[in-house]
């Protein structure tokens, strides 16, 4: 079996424009075989399907490849959608001016909730949870609002399912108190993590959703206990909320 074999038909092309765009010079089909080891025939059929899509052309010698126009402008599009980010980043940071602490916008993925995007406030002391950075479902804020988020059935496979390890003294580590604890997740809309994955910092979130009431993601605040306590968590839920709104309206906008 040949590399090209282990890939998806529809993931192909892809492949080849990595290639181009990592070299960055035009190139002939069998020079970017040389960064695929495909068979030489598949990489010559593919290459020539591009150009009679339209996404590449043939340089003045007819031989070497580039992107077209058309492909140059798809590339441009993609790029400039990035808006949505710096949008996004500009809610955080109003958001963080509010409340004065740090601001996360969270998703789930399979490890855990993963860090999409946050704001760093400047106090001296900090807790550093980077972009990028994955933390568990069940013992942090916004996790809980993805776990509250699923049908109760959905809901407890999920949490059967997760390995609940005591991180903290005040971690939820049995099936029917977190159980229980979701259930009012999903009735206040927020959670708040009590010191339960890091000990000496506490945090709240709220969901984000689609315009079907579908869970996308969260937004949270955290901070030290020494600054912050449950009650002054709760207080600044209107702004998370507030928040958790106007990302709805970003992501899904037309």
């Amino acid at each position: 079996m040949s590399d090209s074999d282990r890939i998806a038909t529809n993931m192909r092309l892809f492949y080849i424009l990595d290639v181009m765009a990592k070299q960055q010079s035009s190139l002939t089909p069998s020079e970017i075989n040389q960064h695929l080891n495909w068979p030489k025939q598949t990489v010559h059929r593919l290459c020539k399907s591009m150009v009679e899509e339209g996404f590449l052309h043939y340089d003045a010698s007819g031989k070497r490849l580039l992107p077209s126009a058309s492909l140059r402008t798809l590339a441009n599009g993609l790029l400039a959608s990035d808006w949505h980010a710096s949008a996004r980043h500009q809610i955080l940071e109003k958001l963080s001016s509010k409340v004065k602490e740090t601001v996360n916008f969270v998703i789930p993925e399979q490890p855990g909730m993963i860090y999409r995007d946050r704001v760093q406030t400047n106090w001296a002391f900090q807790i550093h949870l980077p972009v990028g950075t994955h933390v568990p479902f069940y013992c942090t804020a916004s996790g809980k609002t993805y776990l509250a988020s699923l049908t109760p059935k959905n809901r407890r496979t999920m949490v059967e399912s997760l390995h609940l390890k005591n991180l903290t003294i005040n971690t939820v580590d049995s099936i029917e108190p977190l159980m229980q604890e979701l259930a009012l997740v999903q009735k206040q809309g927020f959670a708040l993590d009590n010191e339960e994955f890091y000990e000496g910092m506490i945090a709240i979130a709220a969901p984000v959703l689609d315009p079907k009431g579908r869970y996308h993601g969260a937004v949270a605040m955290h901070g030290p206990t020494v600054r912050l306590d449950i009650n002054t968590l709760k207080n600044n839920y209107g702004d998370l909320r507030s928040a958790a709104d106007q990302l709805s309206q970003l992501i899904f906008s037309v």
